[in-house]
């Protein structure tokens, strides 16, 4: 399919390595209408607003959609949005046009309000999303999020229906990026409200704005499936009918189960990645990723110390960590 799983499985790991299958979706269609994959970690949510672990980032990658995509040679192109627009207000002020009636998977018209609700959700205190803080150059947000604003204040505003306008507080020419990040995309305020708290803990207690819906999972098993989305945009570009999913931990199992036929791709790592680099369907994909340790400052944590933090920092091997 266009853009999307183009390789699968090659967002998983850093300085990971894959046995793929088939090079792509697409030249899957023919011979399967599906394309089995795995995940290295449990699946924990799929509320964007709340996903901070990487196997929820693919998930949502997959089931929903923002304004843009992120194409070859890392460059945005036009998703929901009907192109990839040029600030004004000397780089501050964002108008974004989304396509022609666009639809959530329930048949739900999508639309720029959408966006407004799921932005002034993230940054709501009340919401206590890990990556709010991802939105801190658009207009008020840092002030939202520390609870001194409310809401309402967001440098979002849907004009009419198709048309968002997005204020910040100051030129972020990697401001075009975020835009294909999950915590970016769209909201259904009727699901929303629907589900209140099992909204994105089950696949049943979901809408989706992207090329696939995902069934069967209930928020603790270890797979599921993606099915194609019917009243996705582009759907006509989406060449798999259905993506079984597969939570599997331990690369030699990985490796067990993609000798025997039952995954199409799996992530190596180590001596399995050595056994099997001469192999046809071997590929090696690099990733540039940044992580970090936050320590609890609750009170009563052994952490809430300064000097207790300051003592584990000493101890932090930094050149064997990296």
């Amino acid at each position: 399919m266009k853009n999307k799983w183009k390789k699968l499985g090659t967002a998983t790991l850093l300085l990971s390595v894959l046995l793929a299958g088939c090079g792509s979706a697409k030249s899957s269609e023919a011979k399967h209408q599906s394309f089995s994959v795995m995940e290295q970690s449990d699946l924990l949510t799929t509320d964007s607003s709340q996903i901070t672990d990487l196997t929820s980032f693919n998930m949502v990658n997959n089931t929903e959609e923002g304004l843009y995509r992120v194409a070859k040679g890392n460059k945005p192109v036009a998703a929901l949005a009907e192109k990839v627009v040029k600030p004004t207000n000397n780089g501050k002020t964002y108008t974004f046009k989304l396509r022609k009636g666009l639809k959530w998977s329930n048949g739900d018209a999508l639309t720029a309000q959408d966006f407004v609700y799921s932005w002034r959700r993230t940054v709501n205190p009340k919401t206590k999303a890990g990556y709010a803080y991802i939105m801190q150059n658009v207009k008020n947000a840092s002030a939202i999020s520390a609870g001194k604003m409310k809401p309402n204040k967001l440098g979002v505003k849907a004009l009419n229906k198709r048309t968002l306008r997005v204020t910040l507080t100051h030129a972020t020419p990697y401001f075009k990026y975020l835009m294909a990040f999950g915590t970016f995309f769209p909201q259904n305020k009727k699901a929303v409200e629907k589900y209140g708290s099992k909204y994105g803990t089950a696949s049943k207690y979901m809408v989706y704005s992207g090329p696939f819906k995902m069934v069967g999972w209930t928020g603790t098993n270890m797979s599921w499936k993606l099915v194609k989305n019917n009243q996705y945009w582009d759907k006509k570009n989406v060449a798999v009918s259905k993506i079984p999913v597969k939570v599997v931990k331990d690369p030699n199992t990985a490796l067990n189960l993609y000798q025997s036929g039952k995954l199409d791709d799996a992530l190596l790592s180590g001596e399995q990645a050595s056994q099997e680099k001469s192999n046809k369907a071997f590929v090696k994909y690099e990733q540039g990723q940044t992580a970090y340790l936050a320590m609890s400052f609750k009170k009563g944590k052994a952490t809430a110390n300064v000097n207790v933090r300051k003592a584990i920092s000493l101890v932090v091997n930094r050149k064997t960590l990296t």
